[in-house]
């Protein structure tokens, strides 16, 4: 095998999973934005069913982000098989779907410990603020 083409090869892999990384940062940061901008709106225009409306992008945005970590698993097992030579260099495969059933389910990606405790605490947040309302009126 060409080693130059497995390096080649492995740095495209490499630039996805990166982009993958890149993705979910972004994500909780507007998922925080967009839930900043609901408590804001509630407050400001005493308006407090934006506080119910802040549930909408806290859980797209869980389910987005567990997508990239899905793929981004996917495409760690690709570099894995393509690093020992499993996989060719030669035809620079860039599908996962020869190793979809090595690496865990979107599922499991979206109850991730890091996801979970991540948007968990925001969901607990807006809970507690919901509650709150509820409470005083």
């Amino acid at each position: 095998m060409d080693s130059s083409k497995q390096i080649a090869h492995l740095g495209f892999i490499q630039g996805v999973i990166n982009r993958m990384g890149s993705n979910s940062f972004l994500l909780k940061g507007w998922s925080i934005t967009l839930v900043a901008a609901c408590f804001a709106l509630a407050t400001k225009d005493s308006e407090k069913k934006f506080l119910l409306l802040a549930y909408f992008p806290v859980f797209m945005f869980w389910v987005l982000d567990g997508y990239f970590l899905y793929q981004e698993r996917l495409y760690r097992k690709l570099y894995e098989e393509v690093a020992t030579g499993k996989i060719s260099s030669s035809l620079f495969v860039m599908s996962t779907d020869g190793v979809l059933n090595q690496a865990p389910s979107l599922l499991a990606a979206l109850y991730s410990r890091t996801l979970l405790i991540f948007h968990g605490c925001i969901v607990f947040l807006v809970s507690v603020a919901v509650y709150l309302y509820l409470v005083r009126t």
